[in-house]
């Protein structure tokens, strides 16, 4: 006989596994990870009851007017936020949660460039995410100002934290062909890595295109990032490489051409998420979709592809952001040059 405890629910994970969680009104839900059935898992359960954490922020009708959860409250419900993309409105409001955590009653009014540099200091040992809740911070306040909901804003004259980091790993041609023997023809994770190194997309991208994206022997489509605010749209030839990959892989007459063990289209998100485990399937645990985006980029300088020309096939809206693969081509074709001089 199957007794049903109160406030738990469940659902499937990308892979069928069923997850158990405790929903309360107004609480978030909290995973129970033992098994059903076992002492353990009534001990998380009764655990989860007792200590499950409220929800913030709470409405705007339930917070002080002028305090940080009421202003970041008006914010998500303006046009401003809700122009944003959507990976964009995601990272923006993990930033002020989190904050709001601490600092939900507190007034806006009062708060200083002094704060906002010691919660920014507080991750140091993580500089890209104290630069990401800055410039959260930065985006709060200005809507704030234009919107007349309050007339300070703490962010100004503070500077983001400066550090070195070469972002994602950039593949390299043999991490390339080892994904290639580990991953088929026909297979997913061939057609995925295709697709993203012969467009040059992103892991937004990938999953969206599909067989209306390509005509003429061109793949054209709208990059997914800032599609909203400031949209580029790429228009390239099909390489060959991809069109074999896509044939190999034999996909239907659906709208995407990767598709979960479900059926459906991937999310940015759900990609990402199997993209990485192609990778480590191919013991390349490093590795990642946006760095395939960085390989062809390299490829195209040491190509002698000039900076333009790479812009008009990755969409980089700058030469600043596309000549570090330029000159970097450079110095390593005169470097072969010059030792080559050598006697």
């Amino acid at each position: 006989m199957r007794i049903r405890l109160k406030y738990l629910c469940e659902d499937l994970d990308r892979h069928g596994n069923v997850r158990c969680y405790v929903r309360m009104p107004g609480k978030r839900k909290v995973r129970i990870r033992a098994l059903p059935g076992t002492p353990g898992f009534m001990e998380e359960y009764q655990s989860a009851i007792a200590t499950a954490i409220p929800d913030t922020p709470r409405q705007a009708d339930e917070s002080k007017k002028g305090s940080f959860r009421y202003l970041c409250i008006r914010y998500y419900a303006s046009a401003s936020y809700k122009a944003l993309d959507g990976s964009t409105r995601n990272w923006q409001r993990r930033a002020l949660d989190e904050i709001a955590r601490e600092h939900a009653a507190k007034p806006v009014a009062m708060m200083q460039a002094r704060h906002i540099r010691r919660m920014r200091d507080a991750k140091l040992a993580t500089p890209a995410a104290a630069n990401q809740l800055v410039k959260a911070l930065r985006a709060l306040f200005s809507w704030a100002n234009e919107a007349e909901e309050t007339t300070v804003n703490p962010t100004i004259g503070v500077k983001k934290l400066k550090y070195r980091s070469d972002g994602h790993h950039t593949w390299t041609a043999e991490e390339i062909q080892r994904f290639y023997e580990r991953h088929p023809p026909g297979s997913q994770a061939r057609l995925a890595l295709d697709l993203l190194r012969y467009t040059t997309g992103r892991r937004e991208d990938a999953p969206r295109l599909g067989r209306q994206h390509i005509r003429d022997g061109r793949i054209r489509f709208r990059q997914a990032k800032n599609e909203h605010r400031n949209p580029i749209d790429i228009d390239i030839p099909l390489h060959p490489e991809l069109a074999k990959s896509i044939a190999a892989a034999k996909v239907g007459s659906n709208m995407t051409f990767l598709l979960t063990q479900f059926g459906k289209p991937f999310t940015a998100n759900g990609f990402g998420n199997k993209f990485k485990d192609w990778c480590r399937q191919a013991d390349l645990p490093h590795c990642s979709a946006h760095g395939i985006r960085k390989a062809t980029s390299t490829a195209l300088a040491e190509s002698g592809a000039t900076p333009h020309e790479i812009m008009a096939v990755t969409g980089h809206q700058s030469l600043e952001e596309v000549e570090r693969y330029t000159k970097a081509a450079d110095r390593k074709r005169t470097a072969d040059s010059a030792m080559a001089k050598l006697k």
